[in-house]
């Protein structure tokens, strides 16, 4: 975090700490609960005065960008994976073919990203890259599966910001926030199939050596694959039945916490 903000130049307003803020969570640089440092360390940082930095913050904050916790400190919010209300989450959900069809952007999207990064990945993103891959062969000789699909996402994720594509990066993570939350299928089941935690590590591989060697055509063809392997494994364990109803029940239970936390506002 020390070298994420510079000092403002020029006349040291409020507006020019909010754009810079707004950069870095537009760039992708800051991230959905991050911390911002301190008023005076920040402050301090940006080279403005703290009334200055105030401003600056309370716009962030009108504007639904960053949110102050109880017990102190300013996070960034989570603006990230607002794509679809509720009742469409729902909707989704109960819809095989939405399955397929997210699948299907998904191979086109990550094939595209994989490319970019290939083409404009930097030192910083290989070594990113590299230390993500040293993690996710870790979390594949252990036995937590769920570790195995945090880094999955988080190597995806890693993958689109390689890219240096603003909408693309943005686009890319509200695809994830869905299959995070289990919209789809469970990802933890996947990695109990016979020899599949291997396969897909395997897969991340063939992209990860594709993006820091700067082969776009290869690293588009490993999404690409990864994807497809992905879409038979999932079509195969639909056929059955465990996957969609596991989603089914975690639906349930997710309308049903909210259904009692609303009932709690109220009371």
């Amino acid at each position: 975090m020390n070298d994420v903000f510079s000092r403002i130049e020029h006349l040291r307003t409020a507006d020019e700490v909010v754009q810079q803020i707004e950069s870095l969570i537009l760039e992708g640089v800051l991230r959905v609960g991050d911390r911002l440092p301190g008023e005076r360390d920040l402050a301090g940082r940006f080279e403005v005065s703290r009334p200055i930095l105030r401003i600056a913050l309370k716009s962030l904050e009108e504007r639904g960008l960053i949110t102050s916790r109880p017990g102190g400190g300013t996070y960034i919010a989570d603006i990230v994976g607002q794509v679809f209300t509720a009742p469409m989450i729902e909707l989704i959900a109960a819809h095989r073919k939405a399955t397929a069809d997210y699948l299907e952007y998904r191979r086109d999207i990550e094939g595209m990203a994989a490319d970019y990064a290939a083409r404009r990945a930097t030192a910083e993103d290989r070594s990113m890259l590299d230390d993500i891959m040293t993690r996710m062969e870790a979390a594949n000789a252990g036995d937590d599966f769920s570790a195995d699909a945090e880094i999955d996402v988080e190597f995806h994720n890693a993958i689109g910001e390689c890219a240096h594509n603003i909408i693309l990066l943005h686009t890319l993570r509200s695809c994830y926030r869905l299959l995070a939350d289990g919209v789809f299928f469970n990802r933890s089941l996947i990695y109990t199939l016979p020899g599949m935690r291997e396969k897909l590590l395997a897969q991340h591989k063939a992209i990860h050596s594709a993006v820091v060697s700067g082969d776009p055509a290869a690293a588009r063809r490993a999404a690409e694959a990864h994807i497809d392997f992905v879409a038979e494994a999932v079509d195969a364990a639909e056929r059955t039945g465990e996957w969609q109803r596991v989603s089914r029940l975690r639906l349930l239970q997710r309308a049903a916490g909210e259904r009692a936390r609303s009932a709690d506002r109220r009371s």
